[in-house]
């Protein structure tokens, strides 16, 4: 399994967090998940997914001036989004500590 398909499966939650601690915007967020490791993440990956959350409903966008130029659209967690936040954060870690059981089993065996 490449490190892409894994990174698709978390990083819808990984997004939902940070829009969850601030009001961004999808370059600013693809600079967020770069600065802490993500270092394969690009805009084409990352639009799609806000996309994908502003349609369920877990994200709000709106338009705002930007001092740099063309406005940009803004995204905010909604209700539903800080419950799919906490869903997501109970499966990752549940997934995350089996992982380990699993791996500290294969290196004693």
């Amino acid at each position: 399994m490449s490190k892409t398909q894994m990174l698709k499966g978390v990083l819808e939650g990984c997004v939902l967090q940070i829009v969850a601690q601030h009001e961004t915007y999808g370059y600013q967020l693809v600079q967020e998940l770069r600065a802490v490791g993500f270092t394969d993440v690009i805009g084409g990956t990352i639009y799609p997914i806000l996309q994908k959350l502003e349609k369920k409903a877990l994200i709000i966008g709106r338009m705002k001036p930007s001092p740099e130029g063309p406005s940009r659209k803004y995204f905010s967690i909604t209700p539903d989004g800080k419950v799919e936040l906490t869903a997501f954060l109970q499966d990752w870690q549940e997934i995350n500590n089996s992982v380990k059981r699993i791996f500290k089993l294969g290196g004693k065996e």
